[in-house]
């Protein structure tokens, strides 16, 4: 058995740890096995099932920089059976990878999950995002992104990057949205003439969660009827909060936290809302449209999201918030293409799970 070293920030229902999350479930696992580094000590959301799938994890609690790449040095030379390392961690990649490398580990796997536009950040901000490009560029010996937009940012001097799109269970998605549209109505005693919008992802700036409570106070002033739902949970929670109770949005937009059932919710909702200031290729997208959810979002998002399914409607965010409020009324009205068009478009794009895992493995095979 091949047991593959992960490097991640807490594994929480996020994006990229969800990928993760979708892969390890899918692999053999009599054949490979995940184990985890964590950069701290906090318990992560899906810790539990990793460990009930026979994964190990080790925690690196040093706050210096420095004083981390010399523990996760002395922990691959303590555990030499690791012999591929695949990090996760965008431009700090490039320390992750230059331990394993003075460790000697002959795989080393940099994973570009989304782009992070750094031209606004000061001199040292720059010069940290440039050094940690040459260092992935030199430490890394393979390349994956989930979208030509992630590889582009992170590899901008790189042709051989393998994409691994993140990929789902199309079957199981596409089925809870034929078979759960009442799950909001029955979950918050809604009914249909509530108009259901859904925000999902972690509660910090880029996500741009206070655009959207700018499009539920100008929907209430028109006197629409709604229900804006954010789910996940962040450093921004006490920020967002007051700023519902400040707009006298408590009725109308709802903080879940997180949440186990978000297919269902996907599945009952009317429309998804994703107003980020950028994204790589978020996983909850392919999520929507295998569900049958359509969505607006930002046209900072790449356009590589959209998958021939018409559920995705991009905006720019210096259009008018009215303007993001006619298409969010609009859209309601939009015609899903049946489950088996939305799990066969999917797939013929390689965002089955099942291919995703193939393609995984071939490349663990060949160290």
């Amino acid at each position: 058995m091949q047991r593959i070293l992960h490097i991640t920030g807490t594994m929480d229902r996020a994006g990229a740890e969800t990928m993760i999350m979708n892969l390890y479930r899918e692999i053999d696992k009599t054949q490979i096995q995940f184990d985890f580094v964590f950069f701290g000590n906090r318990v992560g959301d899906y810790e539990e099932e990793i460990n009930i799938m026979g994964g190990k994890i080790y925690r690196i609690a040093k706050k210096n920089t420095i004083s981390r790449v010399f523990a996760l040095i002395k922990l691959l030379k303590k555990h030499p059976e690791y012999k591929i390392v695949h990090s996760h961690t965008l431009l700090s990649s490039g320390l992750n990878l230059w331990a394993a490398y003075l460790a000697k580990v002959p795989m080393r796997i940099a994973h570009a999950h989304s782009t992070n536009d750094v031209s606004h950040l000061s001199f040292l901000g720059r010069l940290y995002k440039k050094v940690s490009l040459l260092m992935i560029s030199k430490y890394a010996n393979y390349y994956n992104a989930c979208g030509i937009e992630a590889s582009t940012f992170l590899f901008p001097t790189k042709k051989n990057v393998l994409i691994l799109p993140n990929s789902i269970d199309t079957k199981r998605f596409a089925e809870i949205g034929d078979n759960y549209k009442e799950y909001i109505n029955n979950e918050f005693n809604l009914n249909d003439e509530v108009l259901k919008i859904v925000q999902i992802g972690r509660l910090q700036k880029v996500k741009n969660h206070k655009f959207s409570i700018k499009i539920a106070k100008a929907l209430k002033d028109k006197g629409v009827l709604f229900k804006m739902f954010f789910i996940g949970q962040g450093e921004l929670y006490e920020e967002i909060y007051q700023e519902i109770i400040r707009l006298n949005l408590s009725n109308e937009v709802m903080l879940l936290g997180l949440r186990t059932d978000i297919p269902e919710i996907m599945a009952g909702a009317d429309v998804m809302i994703m107003p980020s200031l950028h994204e790589g290729f978020p996983v909850v997208l392919v999520e929507s449209q295998s569900v049958g959810l359509p969505a607006v979002v930002s046209d900072s998002v790449s356009p590589e999201v959209d998958l021939d399914v018409d559920l995705v409607d991009f905006e720019s965010l210096e259009s008018s918030i009215e303007t993001w409020v006619e298409k969010l009324l609009a859209i309601k009205n939009t015609t899903v293409k049946n489950k088996q068009v939305r799990i066969e478009a999917l797939s013929v794009q390689g965002f089955d799970i099942s291919q995703s895992v193939k393609i995984l493995v071939n490349l663990y095979n060949g160290v």
